[in-house]
């Protein structure tokens, strides 16, 4: 284990789960709907250890990753994720919540376990995700009105009024979390230094999608 300055343990050797298009980021919530056999395997090592998981994306063609027996790539920076609750179905599937802890860099892969992929991670560089975010810099009014447009664009249903309320380091996280960006986009949102940066990137992302759809951008 890694001990934190918050006596948050990180597990130096952690189960790997590679999700597509998947992201998850510090202090953020993803619910996970467990089905392979090895994945199921993954979870019970998880539970019956520190009950922490790698999430992290196969690395996108021409990308430099981690290479594997398999020919699957991997982004060498994931987030580890603590299982927060999970329920066992009667058909042997797992559901369970992660909550995002701390990103990671792979520093090797070890030997498969029950079919699942492990390795060596390091916290070191992204202990900053353990500490209170500094939301400092960030352009909420420019931030919504590019969500608007690229919600509208693509008819995605928001409850903006619940939106009004939550706090700017939680709608940027959701946001980076939940918009149907491509791989190495949501790649680049977690590789992003902090919240402010990753808030920069997302306006860019909503604006450039905006601009390539022909549509305007407006801050009210």
């Amino acid at each position: 284990m890694t001990q934190t300055p918050h006596d948050i343990p990180l597990p130096r050797e952690l189960p790997l789960f590679p999700l597509n298009g998947v992201l998850l980021l510090p202090r953020g919530d993803l619910p996970l709907n467990v089905f392979e056999p090895r994945y199921r395997a993954l979870v019970d090592a998880a539970l019956e250890g520190g009950r922490t998981i790698g999430i992290l994306q196969p690395a996108a063609e021409g990308a430099s990753g981690l290479s594997a027996r398999n020919g699957t790539n991997l982004y060498r920076t994931g987030c580890a994720g603590r299982i927060r609750a999970f329920e066992e179905t009667e058909d042997g599937r797992y559901l369970i919540q992660l909550r995002g802890l701390c990103r990671f860099d792979i520093v090797e892969e070890l030997e498969m376990r029950d079919g699942f992929r492990r390795a060596r991670a390091n916290y070191t560089p992204y202990l900053a995700d353990l500490e209170t975010a500094d939301i400092a810099g960030i352009d909420r009014d420019r931030l919504i009105s590019g969500m608007k447009g690229y919600f509208d664009a693509r008819n995605l249903a928001a409850n903006w009024d619940a939106l009004a309320e939550t706090s700017d380091e939680r709608l940027i996280t959701t946001l980076a979390m939940v918009c149907p960006f491509d791989p190495a986009e949501k790649q680049v949102l977690l590789e992003s230094p902090d919240i402010a940066q990753r808030c920069k990137l997302l306006i860019g992302i909503f604006e450039a999608a905006m601009h390539d759809a022909g549509g305007n951008i407006s801050v009210n």
